[in-house]
């Protein structure tokens, strides 16, 4: 793949959650700066963004290192309501599904806490199936606020059963699946859900790509083309930084993995240049399309 360049979803990246004590932005530009680059020169084009709201989402970090590297970044909004909505503002979960999505529609229309930056995607996170009530009701606002914007929904998803509810919440909500995107579809282990999934038209999203699971996401994607499904799959890092304690954060997780070594792990597995490019251009550019699904 030398001298291609790729735009690619790459979940969480840089993922700050909690950055909060490393003590300012020009401190995390610092550290992410060279992070960013490195991903550039491997052949990344396009970041997906998918710290959300009130776990260090920062837009305009984001727009100091587009200037800088010049790598496109899509930010979000919406709220992540995973790990028993202990991340969730208060506000969610007294408002309906109505008000925050009216939140999250002003986001798009005037920009993000008066940055002027507006998101490109909507980000929600829940837990495992059965959902609960205020999961419920966050698949529901992110239903509403793509029929008022056209954003795809980025679902952080605990397992195919929370999968397919999703699904089903969408579909009453009047909202396509397709303008849906299962976030950590790897951790069901059953291939059959993914399957299951993507055949509604929903985005199956492998994250985590890194040294330590190549062959392990290799198969995943060969399960996906050898089902005739290889168009509703995206690929992502999953990467990030900031643990809590660590001195800066602790070690950055680079971005460039998915291009160095998965990529040729995949060629070697028998994917010729047009499954990599339906993978790492053509499938990222469809599920990432601003433009209402409805059914």
């Amino acid at each position: 793949m030398e001298g291609e360049a790729h735009s690619v979803t790459i979940g969480n990246v840089p993922s700050l959650e909690r950055f909060q004590a490393i003590p300012n932005g020009k401190s995390r530009f610092k550290v992410m700066l060279p992070v960013v680059k490195q991903a550039k020169d491997a052949g990344c084009e396009t970041i997906a963004e998918c710290t959300p709201a009130y776990l260090g989402r920062d837009p305009n970090l984001l727009q100091r290192l587009s200037k800088a590297t010049g790598m496109s970044f899509l930010t979000n909004t919406g709220y992540y309501g995973a790990r028993q909505g202990k991340f969730l503002p208060k506000h969610a979960h007294r408002e309906s599904a109505d008000e925050l999505a009216k939140r999250w529609t002003a986001e798009w229309k005037d920009g993000i806490e008066g940055t002027g930056i507006r998101p490109g995607f909507i980000k929600i996170g829940v837990d495992g199936g059965p959902l609960t009530d205020v999961n419920r009701k966050l698949v529901r606002a992110a239903a509403r606020c793509h029929l008022n914007t056209g954003l795809t929904i980025a679902g952080h998803t605990g397992d195919g059963k929370a999968a397919l509810e999703q699904v089903d919440v969408l579909r009453k909500e009047g909202v396509s699946a397709s303008a849906w995107i299962w976030v950590h579809a790897q951790n069901e282990r059953n291939l059959e859900v993914h399957v299951q999934v993507a055949r509604t038209g929903a985005w199956v999203e492998f994250d985590g790509v890194g040294p330590g699971s190549i062959d392990r996401h290799v198969e995943l994607v060969k399960n996906m083309r050898g089902t005739g499904l290889l168009d509703r799959a995206l690929l992502s890092h999953d990467a990030g930084w900031y643990s809590v304690g660590e001195p800066r954060g602790g070690k950055v997780r680079g971005f460039e993995t998915l291009f160095t070594k998965f990529l040729p792990a995949l060629i070697k597995a028998g994917f010729g240049k047009d499954d990599i490019q339906q993978l790492t251009v053509t499938n990222p550019a469809r599920a990432f399309a601003i433009g209402v699904r409805a059914i």
